[in-house]
């Protein structure tokens, strides 16, 4: 038999009032796909997933689950479980009964649903913790517990509102394996909406990346991570730096780009050229780049370099961040091994050169995107 659980939304809007949540959304999710709906606050992937849930209605469109609409179903109808952000555990029942919950509001006699919920605690880990009160457990706990809650009608659809937001960072990245090894075992799609960059990449086969009522890239973790389609979504992704400049030339799948502080960047584009004077928006990879102490450094007339004052070193273990200001209109970064780091030193004030290899340089079909608002300082 096929495997079930496959997704679409087809020109899915949602309005409340005069505010327009979701703007005909077209996306199809594979059956048995974890997929991350990935976006600042406010950019309506949590009125998606209510959506499909069937705690909110489109205002148009459809929402499919294995070809079917259920835009007229009631939840309980739709082979979707939802787990809350709150974890939403009745304080007076044990774990056990916790999990037996949704089985007894459907009628199944009291030894069936135990020994159902005995089985689902142990997918998840938690038989030992059967008897004992929410009260008693810790917050990874008690993420367990709402997982196999929301498990043990046997969804074929699971929702997931930022399931990890409560954690602290330690329970966070335990909790992140968990999710993935019980996906995988359970080979039913997850749907799991979060706004953290590394938590979506790390678990994802589909990343959603949104932004005002709209789908910027649904792609691949490692496509949206190296490839961005736009300037919004490598910023956000925080991997890359963005540039933008003028087209000064085109030579045989050769394209040469003016910058507004003078500096030159030589890249490959396959397709038609794009005309001389366009302006075209590019990123860099900020752990592709290498930097350079060099007193007076000054990027004019030079290829695929800027030049800048460091303002910023932060340590991050494996490799350091370094922050350059004056390379571009916005803050550039550049992630150094620290090895790398270490052999040839920079300290805050100094001049620098970034340089990077003409492979490095990736070009945004989409260029701007849709955003232009300013991104929330820790974002990246």
């Amino acid at each position: 038999m096929a495997q079930q659980g496959e997704v679409e939304l087809v020109n899915c809007t949602k309005r409340f009032g005069e505010a327009l949540a979701v703007d005909s959304i077209n996306l199809k999710i594979p059956a048995g796909a974890y997929c991350c709906l990935l976006g600042p606050s406010g950019c309506g992937k949590t009125t998606i997933l209510r959506m499909i849930a069937g705690h909110e209605a489109p205002s148009s469109g459809e929402v499919k689950i294995d070809g079917e609409n259920v835009v007229d179903l009631p939840p309980v109808r739709r082979g979707t479980a939802m787990m809350f952000q709150d974890y939403a555990l009745f304080p007076h029942l044990t774990c056990l009964d916790n999990v037996a919950f949704n089985l007894k509001m459907r009628g199944v006699s009291k030894t069936e649903r135990r020994a159902k919920a005995h089985e689902t605690l142990a997918k998840v880990q938690m038989t030992p913790f059967a008897d004992r009160m929410p009260a008693q457990l810790s917050g990874g706990q008690k993420q367990r517990v709402a997982l196999a809650r929301a498990l043990i009608t046997n969804p074929r659809v699971l929702l997931l509102d930022e399931p990890l937001s409560a954690l602290d960072e330690f329970l966070r990245l335990q909790m992140r394996g968990e999710l993935r090894r019980i996906q995988r075992d359970l080979r039913i799609t997850f749907i799991h909406v979060t706004h953290t960059q590394p938590e979506a990449i790390a678990l994802a086969d589909l990343v959603v990346v949104m932004d005002q009522g709209h789908i910027e890239q649904a792609d691949s973790a490692r496509d949206v991570y190296a490839t961005p389609h736009t300037a919004y979504v490598a910023r956000f992704m925080g991997g890359q730096n963005v540039l933008s400049g003028r087209v000064a030339r085109t030579n045989s799948g050769n394209l040469s780009l003016e910058l507004g502080n003078g500096a030159r960047l030589e890249l490959l584009t396959g397709g038609s050229p794009p005309a001389p004077g366009s302006t075209l928006y590019v990123s860099v990879r900020r752990d592709r780049i290498h930097l350079a102490k060099q007193a007076g450094a000054s990027s004019v007339g030079m290829v695929n370099a800027v030049s800048g004052r460091v303002r910023a070193i932060e340590y991050q273990g494996s490799w350091v961040k370094v922050t350059i200001e004056g390379a571009s209109p916005e803050d550039f970064v550049v992630n150094l091994s620290d090895t790398e780091f270490f052999g040839n030193p920079v300290e805050i004030g100094d001049t620098v050169l970034a340089r990077w290899a003409t492979s490095d340089i990736h070009l945004l079909a989409g260029g701007a995107g849709r955003s232009e608002r300013p991104y929330a300082k820790g974002q990246n």
